[in-house]
């Protein structure tokens, strides 16, 4: 997939790109500069792991094998948690997804065969299976919700522990360093309106930071 990818950003006569990749994506992604490294700026990471990522309590195979009624809200068991406000923000994403005319046809059986054996190849451990990332030196932002239950959230703390570029590079006074990053995002944080808002609502129903609503939401 990663020769496809690369393939088809040649054939757009592209010299240098920004890649961001999502789950199986960011698989990809990585190998894409790990085959074409002159060809990748930036990296952005969401929601993937890296070779031989620890898939050990992934509940991909139980998640896919459930039946949904519709069969869209497959989608709110894989990329959102089962908190009210998590599954308010999956219905709009689906609402918004289903709005959509100019949709991709859905993947075919032996397309999703084919997917699910390349991603058991990746994942299959091996000596020094994470010795490539050192070779990966782009900037790169890693993304991830607090409890990934398709790429174990673990995996995304081993991207930015292991590769030498991850950002922020930082220590203990990381906002001493970056001062006006940090303030920016505390300034977005503290005045904006998040949804689960609401000193009522327990631990489990709230979305952390930064899912933030539009404040004209609530006007």
């Amino acid at each position: 997939m990663f020769a496809h990818a690369i393939a088809f950003i040649k054939a757009l006569g592209l010299t240098k790109v920004d890649v961001l990749g999502f789950s199986i994506g960011g698989m990809i992604a990585q190998e894409i500069i790990a085959q074409a490294r002159d060809l990748v700026r930036r990296l952005i990471l969401v929601g993937t792991g890296p070779r031989g990522a620890d898939m050990s309590t992934s509940r991909i195979a139980e998640i896919f094998a459930g039946v949904y009624d519709p069969p869209e809200h497959l989608w709110l068991a894989t990329h959102f948690s089962p908190s009210a406000s998590s599954r308010a923000a999956g219905l709009a994403f689906l609402e918004r997804k289903l709005a959509r005319k100019d949709r991709d046809p859905e993947l075919s059986e032996e397309a999703a065969a084919a997917q699910r054996e390349a991603i058991g190849k990746y994942v299959a451990p091996a000596e020094s299976v994470l010795d490539y990332l050192k070779d990966i030196r782009q900037p790169t932002l890693v993304v991830n919700g607090s409890t990934d239950v398709m790429v174990p959230t673990v995996n995304s703390y081993i991207l930015q522990q292991n590769l030498p570029n991850a950002q922020p590079d930082a220590n203990h006074g990381s906002f001493f360093q970056y001062p006006e990053l940090f303030v920016s995002q505390a300034d977005q944080f503290l005045t904006s309106a998040l949804q689960g808002d609401d000193a009522n609502l327990q631990s489990s129903e709230r979305l952390p930071f930064p899912s933030i609503i539009s404040e004209r939401e609530f006007s």
